[in-house]
């Protein structure tokens, strides 16, 4: 009987990391997330269908868009202090659950009750913030890191599409369909929402220690201030985060309110204004494409760069440009902001500490988010007072230079510290 061989084995190569949309884990999130984000691009499109067949009136459509907005606010700290505290597939759960249960509330109120429209909105929101920050750490949880580049371009090209097609789509079934059938649809899919998402790895933070006595308030107050901290600890993301708060405020404020009446005024016709954001959502579908695969060298500067591109549609609003270039400027924003989000979302993955990822997330979309109702606010009124023109050129200026500051942070380079 021969002895034991003494010749050396080959390990086994390791396998290449397969495509994310090949998990059926990450598959279950991407569906979930897909129905989140198409059930919140639905409420607003539908209720303004409401409105244009005389159910709503404008001052209802928009105080209840309103409250969800206030829902959505509340919600986005809580949620992500809840999804760093529990576990983030039961704070989804939870949240989809409430929209849901919200909806035909909602439905049952339109063209009877604005209080109950209104009530029902504010839950909507806060089922739509609470699982904002739950889903990025989620994400994390779920997809290994050297594919969270290529899983988070997916989840923001299903938004995209739902974007593109769902005008369509809503337009036809309203053509069989009441508005409240279609907002029962739209609690169906926050019902989806709570139900597809797979659990991850996340082991819930420990309580408070035996005889200790702290309030709720206090000890939800002190939990989210540990994510601030986290945050601040990232100079990158702070930096990061105020050029995004600055381009919102500024630029996005400033072509939702101004696009309207530069098309009907300069050219005469609403059609630049459907081209325009129809470009943009083009445009960002095809940024998401291409940042899929592409990693560059400075990840951090090329996402900025490409936030800083957004400046090119206010710029085309204040320049005398042909039609043209505006919808050519709109398009090629979409694709600078998806070289921002895609690696600004991968980033904030891989470098926050996971047990504070969600409230990290809940701090970005709180800034980000809660900072676009005060520049849409105040666009209009010094729009009057100073004429479109110069607050076009100011947002113009704001866009390019808030990035091109944060790049000036040395750990911005590539979005790391290390």
């Amino acid at each position: 009987m021969s002895g034991p061989s003494t010749q050396t084995v080959a390990a086994a190569p390791v396998p290449e990391p397969r495509s994310p949309l090949r998990d059926p884990a990450f598959l279950r999130l991407w569906a979930g997330s897909t129905a989140s984000g198409l059930a919140t691009w639905a409420m607003p499109f539908v209720l303004g269908l409401a409105l244009l067949d005389g159910t709503v009136t404008a001052a209802a459509l928009g105080l209840v868009l309103a409250t969800r907005t206030a829902g959505f606010l509340a919600a986005v700290v809580v949620g992500g202090v809840l999804a760093d505290r529990y576990s983030r597939r039961a704070v989804v759960w939870w949240a989809g659950l409430a929209a849901g249960l919200a909806s035909p509330v909602l439905a049952a109120g339109v063209g009877r009750s604005v209080p109950v429209m209104a009530l029902a909105g504010v839950v909507i929101g806060a089922g739509q913030g609470a699982c904002r920050p739950a889903f990025q750490a989620l994400t994390a949880e779920v997809v290994a890191a050297p594919l969270r580049q290529r899983a988070n371009a997916a989840l923001t090209l299903s938004v995209r599409v739902t974007t593109l097609t769902g005008p369509g789509l809503a337009a036809l079934l309203a053509a069989f369909l009441s508005v409240p059938a279609l907002l029962l649809g739209m609690g169906l899919l926050w019902l989806a929402a709570a139900a597809l998402p797979p659990r991850g790895r996340h082991a819930p933070a420990p309580g408070p220690v035996p005889g200790e006595r702290t309030g709720f308030v206090t000890e939800f107050v002190s939990e989210f201030v540990d994510g601030v901290r986290e945050a601040r600890r990232h100079p990158w993301f702070l930096a990061g985060l105020g050029a995004l708060a600055a381009v919102i405020t500024t630029g996005y404020s400033a072509t939702g309110v101004l696009l309207p009446l530069v098309s009907r005024d300069r050219y005469g016709v609403e059609a630049v204004l459907v081209a325009a954001t129809t470009a943009y959502t083009a445009g960002a579908l095809l940024g998401a494409l291409v940042v899929a695969r592409w990693h560059p060298r400075s990840a951090g500067w090329a996402a900025l760069a490409g936030l800083a591109v957004y400046g090119l549609a206010p710029l085309s609003l204040w320049l005398p440009a042909p039609a043209a270039l505006v919808v050519a400027a709109y398009a090629l924003a979409g694709v600078g902001i998806e070289l921002f989000n895609v690696p600004w979302f991968t980033a904030t993955q891989r470098e926050v500490e996971p047990r504070l990822l969600a409230r990290v997330s809940a701090l970005d979309f709180l800034v980000s988010y809660g900072l676009a109702p005060v520049g849409l606010a105040l666009i209009a009124p010094a729009a009057d007072a100073f004429g479109p023109g110069p607050v076009l050129a100011v947002c113009a200026a704001v866009c390019f230079l808030a990035p091109a500051a944060a790049a000036l942070v040395p750990s911005a380079r590539r979005f790391s510290g290390r």
